[in-house]
């Protein structure tokens, strides 16, 4: 009786595998081939280990995975993928389980798919001078904590991901990665919308990132430029628009930061002796805090940028350090009580913002439910008049703008 199970058992795989027409397909063609598939389900869970163009004709063909493992393993360089509609991933954490796995190759492109049901999207893994553009991808129905990455980077340098949508997945990561460009991309309802931990030379610009809890945070990271980004609604305790910790020479410019809990949260950067981070020409506007500083965070240059609508522009949790020696020169602050007597657009006096010890608010979140109440308006009011300790200088730009945008 078991030996007619174990037979069975092996008649129905090889049944399957030889209904695996697309396996077949690649199996078959010769490298550097193109399939081109016609409207229909295919079976999953398909490796190419050659270079192939596979192009599915406006997302009609819909490669199927069985539930259990990767829907599309790619383990040669030279492949392109454009144009399916991926699902159906295993959800198995362990295993990376994902719509297309990426794995010690160059030169790949995958365009214009739709990933769905997959709890990974696309996992890259030592993958360099590869084209990412133009996906959809949604992780499998999970709470936030539980689903997959949309884009995974692992150890992969000198590629190009645009246009990219990911919608309810979890993260977008970049670790351990060097030379990447991210642009043109959108991240909505994810975690970190976009991650970096040990990387560096990496530019991100022109993305747009809304309602996931933190924009944009570089860690242990270096020499990046991020430009023209736009963050929206990065809310929760541990909302922000962009962070860094430990994050050296950077240059933050051009980028739009509103409706978040914290706009710029600076953890101890720039870390590296000598460096300076400069951070100019960005719009943070209506946020509950305009910069956070945490930790040591010293010699951080910002120029030109619009502080607006804010609960509270400046925020440092950490009162035994200097933050006064980051350099502030030429920002607009609409809390500017000074005058431009010569019309230049430049403030005749310095914008000066100091902490008062008796601003609880700032160091317990749940009293700040009560800020702008009349009982917090009048101990602002008489911290400023008659502080009961000396305040601490946080901000001393010397030449404050008088209104928004080039002076």
């Amino acid at each position: 009786m078991t030996k007619n199970i174990i037979v069975f058992i092996y008649v129905v795989i090889q049944f399957a595998y030889a209904n695996n027409v697309l396996q077949e397909a690649i199996n078959k063609a010769k490298a550097g081939s193109k399939l081109d598939l016609p409207a229909g389900i295919y079976h999953g869970n398909i490796v190419i280990d050659k270079p192939l163009i596979i192009d599915g004709k406006n997302q009609k063909a819909i490669i199927e995975g069985d539930g259990n493992g990767t829907v599309i393993t790619i383990r040669s360089s030279g492949v392109s993928i454009k144009n399916l509609t991926i699902r159906h991933s295993g959800a198995e954490h362990e295993r990376v389980d994902a719509g297309i796995s990426l794995s010690k190759v160059e030169q790949c492109t995958i365009e214009n798919c739709k990933i769905v049901d997959c709890l990974f999207g696309i996992d890259m893994a030592e993958v360099s001078k590869s084209e990412i553009n133009g996906n959809y991808i949604e992780s499998k129905p999970f709470d936030l904590g539980v689903r997959g990455d949309g884009v995974r980077l692992w150890y992969s340098n000198d590629n190009h991901l645009s246009h990219n949508h990911l919608y309810k997945s979890r993260d977008f990561v970049v670790w351990y990665s060097h030379g990447n460009l991210i642009e043109k991309n959108r991240g909505e309802y994810g975690r970190y919308s976009l991650h970096f931990m040990y990387t560096g030379k990496n530019i991100v610009k022109n993305n747009v990132y809304k309602h996931n809890t933190v924009g944009i945070f570089f860690m242990y990271s270096q020499d990046t430029v991020a430009t023209g980004n736009v963050i929206e609604n990065s809310l929760g305790t541990t909302g922000m628009g962009i962070g860094m910790k430990d994050g050296s020479n950077f240059i933050l410019k051009n980028n739009t930061i509103i409706y978040c809990a914290r706009g710029l949260f600076i953890d101890r950067s720039p870390y590296e002796p000598d460096t300076v981070n400069i951070i100019k020409n960005n719009h943070i506007v209506y946020n509950s805090e305009g910069i956070h500083f945490h930790s040591l965070s010293l010699h951080n240059t910002f120029t030109n940028n619009t502080f607006k609508g804010n609960i509270e522009n400046v925020v440092n949790d950490s009162y035994n350090t200097d933050v006064d020696k980051n350099t502030f020169d030429g920002n607009y602050w609409d809390d500017y009580e000074g005058f431009d007597k010569n019309k230049d657009g430049v403030g005749d006096g310095a914008y000066t913002f100091y902490a008062y010890a008796d601003k609880v608010w700032l160091l317990n979140p749940n009293i700040r439910f009560f800020y702008g109440s009349p009982v917090i308006s009048i101990l602002n009011f008489l911290a400023k008049l008659a502080p009961f300790s000396e305040p601490v200088l946080l901000v001393n730009d010397k030449h404050p703008k008088m209104f928004e945008g080039e002076v």
